[in-house]
């Protein structure tokens, strides 16, 4: 019968493959962010250490606020506790895989992974400015002004990132 499912056969039609021509100039796409997160880190760097760690912390500062402002414009100032967790998912959801701690009855950031890469190892006094000031820049708009204290960081070493509320 053609109405019948038991005729037709079960589940989805065998798939078919054939061998082709090996393509020789296969080759990997390039990182255009790479290129540019490296080319923009050291145009900033040739400025020198404290002036481009100072303009990459206001830029990361101007861009944590805006980041601030887009999670919620009408919930007004967060307790600290509840601003510093808003903070991690927003990092999280940037390549950060960050997550909060407390220890001693102070709040961190950890951040254990930094969507930078090579360009943080090689420009930590831009790369690190741009996160130490994304972060000051999304406790100040969803808390309020704050000076969280940076302790440790992949590109010196360290195995995470940690900011201390």
């Amino acid at each position: 019968k053609d109405g019948d499912a038991s005729a037709r056969g079960a589940g989805r039609p065998s798939k078919r493959y054939c061998a082709v021509e090996l393509d020789a100039t296969f080759s990997m796409p390039l990182k255009h962010d790479d290129v540019l997160s490296d080319l923009l880190a050291a145009a900033l760097d040739a400025l020198g250490p404290d002036q481009a760690a100072d303009l990459a912390d206001t830029v990361g500062y101007e861009y944590g606020r805006g980041l601030a402002a887009r999670m919620d414009p009408n919930a007004g100032h967060r307790s600290v506790r509840a601003a510093v967790a808003a903070v991690a998912d927003a990092l999280t959801a940037h390549g950060f895989a960050a997550h909060t701690e407390e220890r001693g009855g102070e709040l961190s950031i950890v951040s254990e992974c930094c969507p930078f890469g090579d360009t943080a190892h090689k420009y930590p006094n831009v790369v690190c400015a741009l996160d130490r000031g994304m972060i000051r820049g999304m406790l100040a708009g969803l808390h309020g002004e704050t000076s969280p204290r940076f302790e440790a960081s992949r590109p010196g070493g360290d195995d995470h990132c940690v900011a201390r509320v």
